[in-house]
């Protein structure tokens, strides 16, 4: 490992966990309610799997320290994560995160485990599991097109907060030269894409963020809603990160009825 390289990884690291560290304002409203309404699991599931994929993924590399350690706090951060989260979800949400975690964490990672150590061998086994970190992460990169879909419907950035969409693209950047300094495009090809977005983000930002006093001046009542759905967002806004520390997209997701009638009433409000 080169000097470059290493720097570039440690910067990488210092603030993919500032990445992992954004949901914990949603589970202090989550341990305050005494209950996860609202919020969805599948983030911290589908980050725990990604993270134990590029353990695996690293594990077959050499000299790839910085990827083994951001992953192993990542691995310990989402399990923390899911395991509050169970402690307060009603029982249907705790079993559908439990067949998740089933059918991703144990299933599907053992049969990518058990299929590429029997079937592969030396570096062709490196270069699978790279390739499917790869098309994995870059699977990711569909979920910002929504959001930004929705930020110029509804004239509206409150579902997409700036200081974290700045943070992806900053880690972006360091995971891209990381990845090129080592030669290794299975990290930095996606990094591409989510350094894309994350600047299309912040611009779009940029060009609405007068939108939202407007929207407050002319809804009062749908501000408490906002910062509901705000703190959603947050929780789901991760799942890039969660999903890959290398990679940086910001996916928010909406997940229930409501928030997108409450989207509706912003568009209006909006446009009259």
């Amino acid at each position: 490992m080169s000097y470059l390289d290493f720097i570039f990884g440690l910067l990488g690291n210092f603030v993919s966990l500032m990445v992992f560290l954004a949901p914990v304002p949603t589970f202090i409203q989550i341990y305050k309610r005494k209950s996860t309404e609202g919020f969805q699991s599948v983030p911290y599931v589908v980050g725990l799997f990604s993270a134990m994929l590029w353990i695996y993924y690293a594990l077959l590399k050499t000299d790839t320290t910085l990827l083994i350690t951001i992953n192993s706090v990542g691995c310990l951060v989402h399990t923390t994560y899911i395991s509050f989260y169970l402690c307060y979800a009603p029982k249907s949400a705790r079993l559908q995160t439990g067949m998740l975690m089933l059918l991703l964490n144990v299933v599907g990672m053992g049969l990518i485990v058990a299929l590429t150590y029997f079937l592969a061998h030396g570096s062709m086994r490196a270069d699978i599991v790279g390739w499917i970190c790869l098309i994995f992460s870059l699977c990711v990169f569909v979920a910002p097109l929504f959001i930004l879909r929705q930020v110029i419907r509804t004239k509206s950035v409150e579902y997409m907060p700036f200081l974290l969409s700045l943070f992806l693209t900053i880690s972006a950047v360091m995971w891209f030269f990381y990845g090129l300094l080592r030669k290794d495009y299975n990290i930095a090809i996606p990094n591409v894409v989510g350094f894309t977005f994350g600047v299309i983000q912040m611009v779009l930002y940029v060009i609405y963020k007068g939108a939202k006093k407007a929207v407050e001046e002319k809804l009062p009542e749908i501000q408490h809603k906002n910062s509901e759905i705000r703190e959603q967002i947050i929780d789901v806004v991760t799942l890039s990160a969660l999903v890959c520390p290398e990679i940086v997209p910001a996916l928010p997701q909406l997940v229930r009825r409501e928030d997108f009638d409450l989207q509706n009433e912003i568009h209006i409000a909006t446009s009259s």
